[in-house]
Formats: structure tokens, C-alpha cells, sequence
């Protein structure tokens, strides 16, 4: 064949992209274990933080089995128990269902003198998803502890929901007012935040982030109401 015919060059590249994409392929599914193990354990990290427990990739497991372990499970609309691992559900994809059709995961830490309940809660920013989650204290309303996380927010603005200062403003606000009302967190410029006990102080230059955080609050910790007010 002549090497400097189309031909050949047509027939070398096409084996060098199936190699290529073999090659591609193959490290793909040998990384894959790997990087679900590492998506596990962050999960487990971030689950920890909300609940005020610090954790490093190297003791996440260890600490997660001892403050929690199996102590979750899956609720539904009605605060009653369904079959399910609250680990495994996605919130991206329960999300994406009306409210009464989804999967409510829930975990419990007996930590600082009785339990705590974890809510995972998940929305959008100003450029991609935001995420965290939220403990309540045994009384079911009052915020123990919070963290989120981003995909893409703006660092210096949007980014700072990720910081402590913001994070531990939650801890201490109620859910539910003196009626039992559900109220969710308020996330505000403008407003004496420090004498409210449903909101917290926005960040400066963040809003759209901010009404994210408000709007993700609210969405997801409507679902537990039920089960929250039995």
C-alpha cells in the first residue's frame, strides 16, 4: 500500500482512534472503583461537617461508622419509612420528581447529648449545583449544624457559602415558628438577621448564590415537614 496515499492515512487513523478509545476506555473502568470510593468518602466528609464532626479522607470512614453508621433510612412525602439506602439516593434525580413522588433520605448522629438529624439538600447557584447538608437537634426544628458546597460559584462571592463564617450563622435558627408553622431560612442583605431566628445574613456580592441557598432550603426541607412534625 502506498504510505503516502490517502488510503493509508485514512486506514492509520482510523486504528490509531480505536486504540486511542480502547486505551480510554480501559483506564476508565479501572479508575472507576476508585473514584466512586473517593465520591463516597467526600460524601461522608460533608455529612460529618454538618453535624460539627471534622473528618480527613483518611478517618471519614472510621468516623462515619462510629457517629453514624447505619442509622438512616429513606422516607416518603407522608414522613412514613420506604424501602431504600439513604446513602445511594440521588438527589439530583429525586429532584427532577414532584414533591409527593420523591425519596427523602435522612440520617441520624447520637452526638452532644442526643440525636441529630441530617438532611441532604441540593440547588442552583449562580453557574451550576449547590449542595449541603443540615442537622436538626432532637426537637426536630432547630438547626444543629450546616455545610455547603459548589460547583463553579464565583471565589470571593458566591464561593463564600463554602466558608465557616457563613455556615455558622445556621446554627441556632429554627425551621418551624412558635406556631409550627414551617419557615424554612430566610438568606437576606438588609435585615437584623441576628434577632430573627429564621434567617441569616446574606453574602456581599453573592445574592443570586444567596437566594440560591434560600431557595434550596426551602425546596428541600419542605419535603420532611411530616416527619418533622410528628
Amino acid at each position: 500500500m502506498d504510505r503516502q496515499g490517502n488510503t493509508y492515512t485514512f486506514l492509520y487513523a482510523s486504528v490509531l482512534v480505536v486504540v486511542v478509545a480502547a486505551l480510554l476506555a480501559f483506564v476508565s473502568q479501572t479508575l472507576k472503583p476508585i473514584q466512586q470510593k473517593n465520591i463516597e468518602v467526600a460524601k461522608k466528609i460533608d455529612i460529618l461537617k454538618s453535624v460539627n464532626i471534622a473528618s480527613t479522607p483518611k478517618d471519614a470512614e472510621e468516623k462515619y461508622e462510629k457517629y453514624i453508621g447505619n442509622n438512616s433510612f429513606v422516607l416518603n412525602y407522608d414522613g412514613k419509612k420506604v424501602e431504600g439506602d439513604a446513602f445511594t439516593v440521588s438527589l439530583e434525580k429525586e429532584l427532577k420528581k414532584p414533591a409527593k413522588d420523591r425519596l427523602y433520605p435522612l440520617f441520624i448522629s447520637n452526638i452532644d447529648g442526643g440525636k441529630k438529624y441530617i438532611i441532604p439538600v441540593r440547588g442552583k447557584g449562580l453557574w451550576g449545583p449547590i449542595w449541603g447538608y443540615v442537622s436538626l437537634n432532637e426537637d426536630k426544628k432547630t438547626i444543629y449544624g450546616a455545610t455547603f458546597g459548589h460547583k463553579g460559584e464565583t471565589p470571593g462571592l458566591g464561593a463564600e457559602i463554602e466558608k465557616e463564617p457563613f455556615q455558622k450563622q445556621f446554627a441556632g435558627k429554627t425551621i418551624f415558628d412558635d406556631k409550627g408553622d414551617f419557615t424554612s431560612i430566610k438568606v437576606e442583605k438588609g435585615h437584623n438577621t441576628s434577632n430573627d431566628p429564621h434567617a441569616v445574613d446574606a453574602i456581599s456580592g453573592g445574592t443570586i448564590t444567596s437566594k440560591g441557598v434560600q431557595a434550596m432550603l426551602q425546596d428541600c426541607l419542605s419535603g420532611y415537614k411530616k416527619f418533622l412534625k410528628e
